[in-house]
């Protein structure tokens, strides 16, 4: 197992350095002079964004200061996302290189065949390769193609590369900024309406704030916890289900940027479920943690509220800790002509929710692929990427969450808090 660990990284380490080397040359070899500040700048700059993404990701792990894991985060997880959209966008440029440098050329052949061509009157142009009159003597004219048959004139090729390569990076930089404004200006509210066959008329309209994957750490702290508060509070919900990744951190680094969260509001108060990186970040001391706070911890258990059953599990992740998800023990001894909704970060369990009867499963975890078109490899990944899907007499609603993990940017996926309205068939 360990050799193929082993493989598995040295394979993957030579894919990465070798897509590296691939933009590097487009966009830094091929468009400056050996030897300019340029070349070197571009070089540093290729060779820097690597370590530096490698240590925003393993900074915490191997035991770094939190505030060193901050100064990296912001340029290592921003070089993630802009070196994605620089490789999506040079390679899209190998399309346009052949078809621009073909027509510039075409532009000076025929700039070059208009100047020596004699301005007389007399001159008679009678076919692009067939021949000119002049003065009763025909001249062999070749065709505009033709006189391009050499080699490519190099300040051509030099225009070419520096032009798609300035338009390359134009793009990724672009997307990025876009994307990134996106996540830090807070999340928007998306409101979906879900009809819940026994839910009973007094339950009809109950709303159910769902908050997930919010992911304070080295970079979205204390400003963005209160933009997130902000938002869910406005909706006015009934109820809050934060279900998952809260955090990517320990209690003693992220507990100041955690603070607003005691600030919530809904007239049934905040319930929260574990997520994976809950696991990866403490998860005893964040359960106990958001309690201080004032959320209502469901580990694999539930609780009866007016018109319906609340249950929450803990994450999958939990497994490796001895503290998995138990549908069993959160669904027993429920009586099953009550209406149900299930917290659970991941989509996946919907099946096992299936099985225990569960109405409505709310989920998270997928951030909607946050990055296109990394969205194709999570929808792959999970039942359901974002939005409501019914699986047999279940229905499972998948919020894209409202911050980000790693880059803190959204390129197809926004950011969202969504207020789900149960409905009453009998209203």
């Amino acid at each position: 197992m360990v050799v193929v660990f082993v493989l598995v990284g040295v394979l993957f380490l030579s894919v990465f350095a070798c897509l590296h080397w691939y933009v590097w040359r487009r966009t830094v070899r091929e468009t400056t002079v050996p030897g300019s500040a340029w070349r070197r700048a571009g070089t540093v700059l290729f060779a820097a964004g690597p370590v530096l993404m490698v240590g925003a990701f393993v900074g915490g792990r191997v035991g770094l200061p939190f505030w060193l894991v901050q100064v990296l985060a912001w340029p290592g997880y921003l070089w993630v996302a802009i070196a994605l959209y620089l490789l999506l966008a040079v390679v899209a440029g190998e399309a346009v290189r052949p078809l621009l440098r073909r027509w510039l050329a075409r532009r000076d052949a025929l700039a070059v065949t208009g100047a020596e061509r004699p301005a007389s009157s007399e001159s008679t142009v009678v076919a692009e390769g067939s021949g000119e009159r002049a003065g009763g003597i025909a001249v062999e004219t070749p065709p505009v193609e033709a006189q391009d048959s050499g080699p490519e004139d190099p300040a051509r090729r030099l225009f070419v590369a520096r032009l798609v390569a300035g338009t390359a990076g134009a793009i990724a930089v672009g997307t990025v900024g876009y994307g990134t404004y996106g996540v830090l200006r807070g999340p928007r509210v998306q409101r979906v309406r879900v009809p819940l066959a026994k839910l009973p008329r007094s339950a009809h309209g109950f709303r159910i704030a769902v908050v997930s994957d919010v992911h304070l750490g080295p970079i979205l702290g204390r400003g963005f916890a209160e933009k997130v508060v902000a938002t869910v509070n406005g909706t006015r919900p009934d109820l809050i289900a934060v279900v998952g990744d809260l955090v990517d951190g320990t209690v003693a680094e992220l507990a100041s940027a955690a603070a607003p969260l005691a600030g919530l509001r809904a007239r049934h108060g905040a319930f929260f479920v574990t997520g994976n990186h809950e696991y990866f970040s403490g998860a005893d001391e964040w359960t106990g943690h958001v309690q201080e706070l004032g959320l209502r911890l469901l580990a694999n258990t539930r609780v009866e509220l007016p018109g319906f059953d609340l249950a929450g599990v803990n994450d999958v992740a939990g497994e490796g800790y001895e503290d998995g998800p138990d549908l069993t023990a959160a669904l027993a001894d429920r009586d099953p002509a009550r209406a149900s909704v299930l917290m659970a970060h991941q989509p996946v369990l919907v099946h096992e929710a299936v099985k225990h009867g569960v109405d409505l499963q709310l989920s998270g975890h997928t951030h909607g692929g946050q990055l296109w078109p990394m969205t194709a490899v999570a929808e792959l990944a999970n039942p359901t990427l974002a939005g409501l899907e019914r699986f047999g007499d279940t229905q499972l609603y998948v919020t894209r969450g409202a911050g980000a993990w790693g880059p803190p940017t959204r390129v197809g996926a926004p950011s969202d808090v969504t207020v789900v309205e149960l409905v009453s068939l009998q209203a």
